[in-house]
């Protein structure tokens, strides 16, 4: 069927020829159509239809592409949202606001809906491209690094389509203008940078390249493991390879199953698809095989030199006495470990490589030693186990990892990785370092964090002043915040030590724009206004809980004639004053009331023809009405009081005393709807994420108060 799209020529509708050329569907161009004019495709037939979303809705039905429109019905209920929402926002003055808004929602994501293209993709990538030089500008910029991510994906993607269509009809200062060049600069192969933070794997290639994200099961998840597992994630899928989890279980004395299933938890809260989870313990059989293997070849050797000796003679570069044992001693003594008895558990397997190299990690590296303690997964099956630098190169090279992720506080150890790869006589990985993220008044040790847990300072791994994945998202962080603000560190070699607060504003960005609003005064610290021509019977209005965001829903406000105010406020204001009550209206204050010289009741009159950009104070009020709920407002404060520790130092000496206040107030009833994990903005008082939900009347709703990235005090941190 012939079809004919009819449009002015001051304002080509990109996102209708763009659809078209990427799904193949033919049009004939006719832009001849008066200014102001609507859109309108024409058939064959004589029939014809007008408008965008229109226009759009049919070339995604008659598309090949099984994604165009979605893949269900819900996916096409989201597909149609963005139609209608994309060119209210990225046309006005909302633009960079938008742009944030979309940062956020791609931060993990690859597509707007779903896990294929779709129209939704064309026509918010169509309508950035139509901004022009606007665009570019902030393109440029890196200031939104997942947005330019995704768009740069589509531009590459559908290159031949979309060059065509931005040079014939977007120039420099827009749609309509001159031509412009095209969006896509022809780089060849991956040297492209699509994202902001490229970085290349050496020798990596397309389709062949295997990761993994090697945690031990020893605690959960913190903020740094966050980082590691995001980047192996990334390069997998930049390079469309295989990422393996694999549980690095060699230390049966510090892991449960519990930390393996709040570790799998924290990533998939983390977005991060992973191919196959596997575990150390798996290849335990031919780890063991190995160093009965090193040993025989005289490359490994079973020591009983005392575990400070040892350590003492490895910084001395002095031979240990064993080192030159023979192979029927050595292959003795491994057999008493392995059968756990009291000569073995004195001894420990050693690799034999250089005693004399500067490098420290390559005098002799431990790779076995015994443990009586049952392991998590396989019981006691064991006594000995492998060090994780004999384990890590053996199952990499054996898993078939091309590429091994390590932070550089590893860099020193990794000739011991090569080296050891080379005596086992296995293929070479390559190691890719990365900074270690090192965070103010925080320790990230799992040792540590395991402290505070076992002596009650804080409730368990999932505490709001913990540094885990599960701690900073109960203290009201949302992922697509902690994404971005890890990827924007790339895999970035330079060590650096970050603050919270930069984390903290990107979540404001996020949450900003969508959270509800509600109301709340300090039960211990209010005071009651007492309006004389204010309503005689309360009455209730419904308002937005948001008013720049209709998703966010509405909210019943009790409007009467005795309200309640913030102390703060009713402390500040004079007789006479008119102020402003938010929602609502001037008022002028006509009698504060005090005993000993604290504001105990103010009286006042409405004054609702007065203007609000007249007043200085605007105030947050609650009607004096049975219905207010119970509110528990909790703050927190890092745990340790140093902004960085000192190698030398002990935490423990430089411990928080307080870390937790909590105060009482009264909140407007519609709270009582507020879900457990919801965000929300408490007027002039900051966000709060609920962690305990109304359930009755006599307990508070419990709200965790989240950081904006500029109360420096109230950072979370470990």
């Amino acid at each position: 069927m012939e079809l004919k799209l009819a449009f002015p020529q001051d304002s080509p509708p990109l996102s209708i020829i763009s659809a078209a050329k990427i799904a193949g569907v033919p049009l004939i161009i006719d832009p001849t159509l008066a200014s102001g004019s609507v859109p309108t495709l024409h058939f064959s037939s004589g029939d014809f239809i007008h408008g965008v979303n229109t226009i759009l809705r049919y070339i995604a039905r008659a598309a090949s592409l099984s994604s165009f429109y979605g893949q269900d019905d819900i996916q096409a209920a989201h597909v149609d949202q963005w139609l209608e929402y994309a060119p209210l926002i990225l046309s006005g003055s909302e633009f960079e606001a938008a742009c944030s808004f979309l940062d956020g929602y791609l931060a993990s994501r690859t597509f707007l809906v779903g896990y294929g293209l779709s129209i939704a993709d064309i026509v918010v990538w169509s309508n950035l491209t139509g901004t022009g030089q606007r665009w570019e500008s902030l393109r440029r910029s890196k200031k939104y690094q997942s947005l330019v991510r995704w768009f740069n994906s589509v531009a590459a993607d559908y290159a031949d389509a979309l060059d065509e269509v931005t040079s014939a009809y977007v120039g420099k200062r827009g749609i309509g203008k001159s031509p412009a060049p095209s969006l896509k600069e022809k780089v060849p192969g991956l040297k492209e940078n699509t994202s902001g933070h490229e970085i290349d794997l050496p020798g990596a290639k397309v389709g062949e390249v295997c990761v993994r994200f090697a945690p031990e099961p020893s605690g959960y998840l913190h903020i740094g493991h966050a980082k590691a597992a995001l980047l192996n994630k990334y390069f997998a899928e930049r390079y469309k390879g295989r990422l393996i989890v694999r549980f690095d279980d060699t230390n049966p004395s510090k892991e449960s199953n519990e930390f393996v299933e709040n570790v799998l938890k924290d990533i998939e809260t983390l977005g991060v698809k992973y191919d196959v989870v596997t575990y150390t313990s798996d290849h335990f059989p031919k780890l063991m095989e190995m160093a009965e293997s090193l040993i025989k070849q005289g490359k490994a050797y079973v020591d009983d030199t005392p575990k400070e000796q040892m350590r003492s003679e490895r910084m001395d570069g002095v031979e240990s006495k064993r080192r030159n044992s023979t192979v029927e001693e050595n292959l003795s003594l491994w057999k008493e470990m392995v059968n756990g008895t009291k000569r073995g558990t004195e001894c420990c397997v050693r690799g034999k490589l250089d005693m004399q190299d500067p490098n420290k990690s390559l005098r002799d590296p431990v790779y076995y030693r015994c443990n009586p303690d049952p392991h998590h997964r396989v019981g006691s099956k064991y006594k000995v186990y492998p060090t994780y630098d004999f384990a890590c190169p053996f199952v990499d090279a054996l898993e078939g990892v091309t590429h091994a992720l390590r932070s550089s506080e590893y860099h020193d150890r990794n000739a011991q990785y090569y080296r050891i790869l080379q005596d086992m006589g296995l293929r070479r990985v390559e190691i890719y370092e990365f900074s270690r993220l090192n965070m103010v008044y925080t320790v990230l040790s799992k040792r540590k964090l395991l402290w505070f847990v076992q002596n009650n300072m804080v409730e368990d791994w999932t505490d709001a002043r913990f540094p885990t994945v599960q701690g900073i998202v109960r203290r009201g962080l949302k992922i697509e915040a902690l994404i971005q603000f890890i990827l924007e560190q790339g895999a970035s070699k330079n060590l650096n030590l970050m603050e919270w607060d930069k984390l903290w504003t990107i979540n404001k960005k996020i949450v900003d724009p969508v959270c509800g609003r509600h109301t709340a005064v300090l039960k211990d610290k209010r005071v009651l206004f007492t309006l004389t021509n204010g309503p005689e019977e309360p009455f209730v209005r419904i308002l937005p809980r948001h008013k720049k965001h209709e998703g966010a829903g509405k909210k019943a406000t009790t409007f009467a004639n005795r309200i309640w105010l913030e102390y703060a406020d009713a402390s500040v204001v004079s007789v006479g004053e008119e102020v402003t009550l938010m929602d609502w209206g001037n008022a002028i204050i006509r009698e504060i009331k005090t005993d000993n010289g604290t504001v105990t009741q103010l009286v006042g009159e409405l004054h609702l023809e007065g203007s609000v950009k007249m007043t200085k104070l605007k105030l947050t009020w609650l009607s004096d009405i049975e219905d207010l709920v119970s509110l528990s407002l909790v703050d927190f404060d890092y745990l340790i009081n140093k902004k960085k520790l000192e190698e030398d130092e002990d935490f423990l000496d430089n411990l928080n005393p307080c870390t937790r206040r909590e105060a009482l107030a009264l909140g407007d009833p519609n709270m009582r709807n507020v879900k457990k994990g919801e965000v929300i903005q408490l007027e002039r008082k900051g966000y709060y994420r609920c962690d305990v939900p109304f359930i009755r009347s006599s307990k508070p709703i419990m709200l965790f108060a989240i950081p904006d990235g500029r109360q420096k005090s109230t950072s979370i941190g470990a």
